[in-house]
């Protein structure tokens, strides 16, 4: 394939078939008519190279190499014997597929909503590395080799690349580095740390998707409250602003651009009833009686309609995490995201949580 820009539509270039050029023994006719085809080939295939790629109209999510695939034998080559030695441990080892990373399960299932919406395709994944492009191809590869539609990335050898995320639409970064997901954070790009969880994905079809509420659907202003007032106050601020909803938090267009898709699954299934939602939602707080009315109010403002919402009321999540098995959890503290168990962990680093050692109770 021929490397285009990245506004480029690639994939149908790459299936353009060009007309054969052994034709001396055709008659003048014949001649005069491939040569129209030519030239209309031609014009189509210029229009194929100037077409943007519609990114705009895409849930775009990026995703390092590292959150995608276990490179702990590559980084731990990195660290030890430096950036050169790395580089020819990736030329050599080119050809032999990386394992797959904690964020694997989740990016193939949400790949594989593009099967549910053919024409649509509404799912874009890029792989965002600080990998040169030269190590960059045994990423690329091991993403042939794990059958992911995967086409667009950036490799920005070693240094600073979420700047560039805007101009692929991302809603969202997986990075396994906190300090770059932090710093994305602070520039108004949503961003997330993915755990070192083991992960061990099921057979099963289907996409399950997890979130906490505040500090990442939801603005951190009830956890500011809830810290400066304490718990009693809070819960006494919650009745009186039970019906004033929250404003958005880093995560709160990732779920509604979710819900939109399950809201068209529900259309779908009444017009086709064999039809199998791949969607599944759930909202897990540690909230409860009586702040539980503020993230139902919150949601409906927002326009998501969300499966299930569980108010855990300082209950270990983990607890029902490792039955409901989603195959991501998002939230933005980390002690949420200890014990949980073929879960991948999404570490939000935003808001008055992460300013320092404190631990909220909502």
């Amino acid at each position: 394939m021929r490397a285009l820009s990245p506004t480029t539509n690639t994939v149908r270039f790459a299936r353009f078939n060009f007309p054969r050029l052994e034709h001396a023994h055709l008659s003048g006719s014949k001649q005069a008519s491939i040569g129209k085809d030519r030239k209309r080939n031609s014009l189509y295939l210029s229009y194929l190279i100037t077409m943007p790629y519609p990114i705009e109209d895409k849930l775009v999510i990026a995703v390092s190499s590292s959150a995608l695939f276990d490179m702990q034998a590559s980084d731990a080559i990195f660290k030890q014997e430096g950036e050169s030695a790395y580089r020819e441990y990736q030329q050599n080892h080119i050809d032999d597929p990386l394992g797959k990373g904690v964020a694997f399960p989740f990016v193939k299932r949400l790949l594989d909503l593009n099967k549910s919406f053919t024409k649509e395709q509404p799912i874009e994944v890029i792989l965002f590395s600080k990998n040169s492009p030269e190590a960059g191809l045994r990423v690329f590869r091991s993403i042939q080799h794990h059958q992911l539609n995967i086409s667009r990335a950036c490799f920005s050898s070693g240094n600073p690349n979420h700047q560039y995320l805007p101009a692929f639409n991302s809603t969202l970064f997986l990075t396994t580095n906190a300090e770059e997901a932090k710093e994305a954070l602070a520039n108004g790009i949503t961003a997330g740390v993915v755990g070192k969880q083991e992960i061990h994905d099921s057979n099963e079809e289907g996409l399950c998707l997890a979130f906490d509420f505040d500090g990442v659907i939801a603005d951190d202003s009830s956890e500011k409250y809830y810290q400066e007032q304490g718990l009693e106050a809070y819960q006494e601020y919650e009745k009186v602003f039970g019906c004033h909803p929250l404003k958005s938090g880093p995560i709160a267009e990732l779920l509604k651009r979710i819900s939109s898709f399950q809201q068209l699954e529900r259309t779908k299934q009444q017009a086709e009833p064999e039809y199998q939602r791949m969607l599944k939602t759930a909202i897990i707080t540690a909230r409860n009686a009586p702040a539980h009315e503020r993230v139902v109010f919150t949601l409906q403002s927002m326009g998501i309609e969300v499966d299930e919402v569980f108010f855990m009321g300082g209950v270990e999540k983990a607890r029902l995490l490792n039955i409901l098995k989603p195959h991501i959890f998002f939230d933005d503290q980390t002690i949420h995201l200890e014990h949980i168990k073929d879960v991948a962990g999404v570490h939000i680093p935003f808001g008055v949580a992460n300013a320092g050692n404190t631990v909220s109770e909502i």
